[in-house]
């Protein structure tokens, strides 16, 4: 029989749980959060001892109770934007991490075998879902929103805008690397006259691809890209570096020179971040992209050093947060559809994702970069006509 709990340890177990709430409540207000407040980036919580689980468990958490229900914030996108833009995150040291931390740095998480995860558990969630989310071409990564005012415009500007840095000619021979659904594959063909292969680990997408865009000369391939071996006159990847992992940076790019013509070019666009010695985000790895990883700029170099020239780097990073309050909106509006075979989990998760990121991006705690690489450097120098 257990020993009844003393009135003295309550009472100590009770000023813990206090000074647990008041720092908790200090560091919010420090970046203008209040718990139960008024405003819309406020936090509202609804479960007591919330703030010992953040503080043992950091972000995973976070993301976690807010799936349970345990807190909430009427525009979750303030709120991390608060948060990230004064790097409140690097205040709270989370006990039970450690695993995590050891685990992204000691293996490889993106070898061939698992690579394929992250295809079936959030590419393969179903054509359905994805076609409410994006624009009319699925196009999944960051829209160019310089002179656009509809996400449709913005994607267009954006594979347009790869198109000019590669300087496409009609004939050249195109690899995408992570093709995705074909956006980029399908905008090059139909106005440039290229011809290209792209590979994903994608079955959904593979298949949705195949037959929507039967009629032109494109190729679709479900395939790792540690596999290809032909050359291109150019290579694109978009949005895929972020699920190959600093394991493979190398073996990435060697894939890329190997399959690159001398007087090739080969744009990157890829998400950033601004520490090299950063570890992934233990939330976002469980939930929504397995084994997924954000290089720094110093990680694409390295990998690229005695196989590229970089010609030009540019970042439009402060574009994915419109990119993904559009993406979030019309999530909101098809929700309906998908609600019973879903759940509600599921949309508090899917909302936390969309909204966390925009948060992330509008405080420039992460990025968006197109890198144009050669393998010899361009005679004359690069220049970009956009």
């Amino acid at each position: 029989m257990a020993s009844p709990i003393s009135k003295k340890d309550k009472k100590h177990s009770y000023l813990n749980q206090s000074r647990i709430h008041q720092y908790f409540q200090s560091l919010l207000s420090e970046v203008d959060i209040q718990v139960n407040g008024k405003r819309p980036w406020d936090m509202q919580l609804k479960a007591p001892k919330l703030p010992e689980r953040i503080f043992a468990n950091g972000n995973l958490a976070l993301g976690e109770s807010y799936m349970e229900g345990e807190w909430d914030a009427e525009h979750l996108d303030q709120f991390f934007y608060r948060m990230l833009r004064h790097r409140l995150p690097d205040k709270v040291k989370p006990s039970k991490l450690w695993t995590h931390v050891l685990k992204t740095r000691l293996f490889n998480r993106q070898t061939y075998k698992k690579a394929w995860q992250v295809g079936e558990h959030h590419y393969d969630l179903g054509n359905d879902f994805y076609q409410t989310m994006l624009d009319s071409r699925m196009t999944y990564t960051c829209g160019y929103w310089k002179n656009a005012m509809t996400l449709e415009q913005a994607q267009e500007a954006k594979l347009e805008l790869i198109c000019q840095k590669l300087q496409l000619q009609p004939g050249m021979r195109v690899l995408d690397i992570g093709c995705g659904w074909g956006s980029f594959m399908s905008y090059a063909a139909e106005h440039y006259g290229v011809k290209c292969v792209g590979v994903t680990i994608s079955k959904e997408q593979t298949e949705w691809a195949k037959k929507r865009y039967s009629h032109l000369d494109l190729e679709f391939r479900l395939q790792d890209y540690r596999q290809i071996s032909e050359q291109f006159d150019r290579i694109v990847s978009v949005g895929m570096f972020e699920h190959v992992g600093r394991k493979n940076y190398r073996d990435y790019m060697q894939v890329a020179h190997r399959c690159l013509k001398d007087n090739g070019l080969f744009l990157l666009h890829t998400i950033g971040k601004n520490q090299r010695d950063s570890y992934p985000d233990p939330w976002i790895d469980k939930y929504i992209f397995p084994n997924g990883e954000l290089p720094a700029i110093g990680q694409i170099g390295d990998a690229a050093d005695k196989l590229f020239v970089i010609e030009d780097l540019h970042n439009f990073g402060a574009d994915y947060d419109k990119t993904l309050m559009a993406w979030h909106e019309n999530f909101e509006q098809a929700w309906p559809a998908f609600a019973d075979q879903l759940g509600e989990k599921f949309y508090r998760m899917w909302r936390y994702y969309l909204l966390s990121c925009a948060g992330a991006f509008r405080a420039r705690d992460i990025q968006l970069w197109q890198w144009v690489l050669s393998k010899q450097g361009v005679e004359g120098g690069y220049h970009r006509i956009c």
